[in-house]
C-alpha cells in the first residue's frame, strides 16, 4: 500500500490530483482512520499499464 505522495511521484503528478482521482472514484484506495489514502500498488501498475479510467 503507498501514500499518495508516493503515487504521485510514481505517475509523475501533483498528490493532489491523487486525492482527487480517489474521491472521483478513478483509483481505487484505503481510507485509514486518520482520514489519509493508501493504495494498492495493484492500482499504480493499472495506471502505468494503460489501464486506468483517467481523463
Amino acid at each position: 500500500m503507498l501514500r499518495s505522495g508516493e503515487v504521485a511521484e510514481l505517475l509523475g503528478v501533483d498528490r493532489h490530483t491523487v486525492v482527487k482521482w480517489v474521491k472521483e472514484g478513478m483509483i481505487r484506495a484505503v481510507r485509514l482512520p486518520n482520514g489519509r489514502y493508501r493504495i494498492p500498488e495493484s492500482e499504480v501498475r493499472k495506471i502505468l499499464e494503460g489501464g486506468s479510467n483517467r481523463n
